[in-house]
């Protein structure tokens, strides 16, 4: 039996969640074609009879000088310092190294190191192969496309071979170590990125105030759920919530289908906006939202 925990990095908006996903064989995390959409380094466990691979999703590398960058930024040193190998995602149809790459490679702990090459279905990953090879050494590289489900079988097959044996560290029914109220806030974020445009959603928290279940609550027929849409101006509250609510609305509706797939539950969702200024530079605040 083999079990090793492997951390993915790349630049933003490569592929890494939707990756995940792909590998797992289910919406385990968020994808947003938007940069930035990963905020918190999230496990989620594949399991087969020959091994446990423990696949930790990391941000996009972060340049703002706010609290939250540096959250991000400490995040992803983690996960690398606590991983028995490393997937390093890369686009296919890269030509030019970028200063991101060569702070990734500084980055890089004395584990091995995948390369892979995503959306090969639209490049031919040749070019990249060399020029990364120039900048670190590999244990192998591996062209794949997350959204065609090509490349998984033989990359799987690499990460088998190079992570150490042991026994499993989760139950195999276990899909992702976090919480229910973890993944509903998750999933509203990526409502919110979704249908807004520009700088706005990234300017905007999940925080669940209340999340009841029938589980816990036999009297309760639906799982209730209130979050807070945390903006830091009355400007972007304005555009979240929408013309006479409009977009909360739609919101709302995505949100509540997405909870209810995954849950199996009829889920009623109560959603506020509020304005918290700086949010983003606020320690207070990072802290309650569950940044630092």
């Amino acid at each position: 039996m083999k079990c090793g925990i492997v951390s993915l990095i790349g630049r933003p908006n490569v592929g890494k969640s939707s990756l995940v996903n792909a590998l797992l064989k289910t919406h385990a995390l968020i994808i947003s074609p938007k940069p930035q959409t990963t905020r918190n380094a999230v496990r989620c466990i594949y399991n087969d009879e020959d091994a446990q691979i423990i696949f930790t999703d990391t941000p996009g590398l972060y340049h703002s000088r706010d609290k939250l960058g540096e959250f991000l930024n400490d995040a992803i040193i983690d996960a690398l310092e606590n991983s028995d190998a490393v997937l390093w995602l890369v686009d296919a149809g890269t030509r030019k190294l970028s200063p991101d790459d060569y702070e990734i490679a500084e980055m890089l702990p004395e584990v091995p190191v995948i390369l892979i090459a995503n959306k090969s279905d639209k490049a031919d990953p040749a070019e990249a192969f060399t020029l990364y090879s120039q900048i670190h050494e590999f244990a192998a590289k591996v062209a794949v496309s997350a959204k065609c489900r090509h490349g998984l079988g033989e990359l799987l097959a690499e990460i088998m071979r190079i992570i150490p044996e042991g026994e499993p560290i989760y139950d195999p029914d276990i899909l992702m170590d976090t919480t229910e109220k973890f993944l509903a806030s998750e999933i509203i974020r990526e409502k919110i990125l979704l249908l807004l445009r520009d700088e706005v959603p990234h300017c905007v928290a999940v925080e669940i105030d209340e999340y009841k279940s029938p589980d816990e609550y036999p009297d309760r027929k639906k799982l209730y759920i209130r979050a807070s849409l945390i903006t830091e101006t009355e400007g972007q509250k304005k555009i979240v919530i929408g013309a006479n609510g409009s977009m909360i609305k739609k919101i709302g509706e995505l949100s509540r289908n997405s909870i209810e797939d995954i849950t199996g539950l009829p889920v009623y969702l109560d959603l506020w906006v509020k304005v918290v200024p700086g949010w983003r530079k606020s320690n207070l605040a990072l802290r309650r939202l569950g940044y630092a």
